[in-house]
């Protein structure tokens, strides 16, 4: 196969060096390929044009062809934002904690490193990672302390309901009212969680400092992020500064009218149009990558789910009968993202398409695109996405 990459090119190119490079910090079950192994390109969307990492100063994408291993290293994790990337000093950050709480905080990073050092395996996407390239998304080992110790030491009042967390992060926004002109204020990236849901002990939000094993880097938040496990990344905000305890519901911009998605359901025999929030993870999966190793082909899928344990993960090419996949035994953390592998034998020479497709215990199914197709907005595309490799 001309298209074919050996390990040899990979690491020739530099593609997979950062991901071998930071193997010493923890350890690596899967290699980037193993010896005699070769990658096998897609030709619907990778090639023309070549993938690129970086496609905007705000974002970065994972080429999930480079997987090398269970975890995403720092340098690749995804990253998209609204605002840019603020720079903030670590001697002089604090978290604020303020509202409706017993006793106002003004926390540094070494306090809150005194309150929890535990760790949280949780993998999730951009609630915009969509084909053909499914590259806003990652799966990380982060060290923190839960967000209930947080609360507890700044004692929620009894009639506190909303927990609202902003990000260093800010920019202008134009506001606009009934009947009165555009407002342009400044605002700053912000999300919120009832109250139920912040105390909630599983799955428990989780503030961060940390991500496989070193400090997080200005990309992923630095020097402190909330993650809410089984959610998408638009909730689990970046530079996290301020956490405001008040009564009314949070009515932000980007949660209140950017991060919904807008469907149409049928409801007592009528097709009515439902707004929803993006919050926990619609459950997804996906061809991340295709090898070859003599006549064997291994099919690798990353899979997606809020938590709910999965039945099964299947593969089907060129429209044929649906095969089980096998998981990943280094990726069975409840909240991180789940690798599955199909060695086929024998792949015929010429084109195939190739799709995967995830069922939870609860006996729900991955959907396809027609069943999606009264979804109308781009957020949450969860749909089974066929991929296309030419076998030479």
């Amino acid at each position: 196969m001309a298209n074919e990459m050996s390990r040899r090119d990979v690491v020739k190119t530099g593609l997979a060096a950062a991901a071998l490079g930071a193997a010493g910090s923890f350890e690596w079950v899967l290699p980037a390929l193993a010896q005699g192994e070769v990658m096998v390109p897609f030709t619907d969307s990778h090639v023309s044009p070549p993938f690129n990492p970086n496609p905007a100063p705000d974002r970065r994408l994972l080429d999930t062809r480079q997987i090398a291993g269970a975890y995403t290293p720092k340098d690749q994790f995804f990253t998209t934002q609204h605002y840019g990337h603020p720079e903030i000093d670590p001697a002089a950050y604090r978290l604020k904690v303020s509202g409706l709480v017993s006793t106002n905080l003004a926390l540094s990073i070494d306090e809150l490193r005194k309150m929890g050092n535990t760790e949280l395996i949780a993998g999730f996407e951009c609630s915009g990672n969509r084909r053909p390239v499914q590259g806003l998304v990652g799966n990380g080992r982060w060290t923190g302390v839960p967000l209930k110790t947080v609360l507890d030491k700044a004692g929620l009042k009894a009639d506190a309901q909303e927990i609202v967390f902003f990000g260093a992060d800010r920019g202008k926004e134009s506001v606009v009212f009934r009947a009165t002109p555009p407002m342009e204020v400044e605002q700053q990236y912000g999300r919120s969680l009832p109250r139920a849901r912040a105390l909630a002990a599983d799955p428990a939000p989780f503030l961060a400092y940390a991500l496989n094993g070193e400090p997080l880097t200005k990309h992923q938040g630095a020097p402190l992020r909330l993650i809410v496990p089984g959610w998408y990344g638009a909730p689990n905000v970046k530079w996290l500064s301020e956490i405001v305890v008040q009564n009314e519901p949070y009515m932000g911009k980007f949660q209140t009218h950017w991060y919904r998605t807008l469907k149409g359901e049928m409801i007592n025999g009528e097709l009515k149009w439902v707004e929803t929030g993006i919050t926990h993870l619609n459950l997804k999966s996906f061809v991340a990558r295709v090898t070859r190793n003599g006549s064997d082909h291994k099919i690798t899928v990353i899979a997606l789910s809020d938590g709910t344990p999965l039945k099964s993960v299947e593969v089907q090419i060129d429209g044929g009968a649906w095969a089980p996949a096998t998981v990943d035994p280094s990726t069975t953390a409840k909240y991180g993202w789940k690798l599955y592998h199909l060695t086929v034998k024998n792949l015929a020479a010429g084109e195939h398409t190739l799709v995967s497709r995830a069922t939870d215990v609860n006996g729900k199914v991955q959907p396809t695109e027609k069943e999606l197709e009264n979804k109308k907005t781009f957020l949450e595309d969860n749909s089974q996405h066929p991929r296309k490799v030419m076998i030479g």
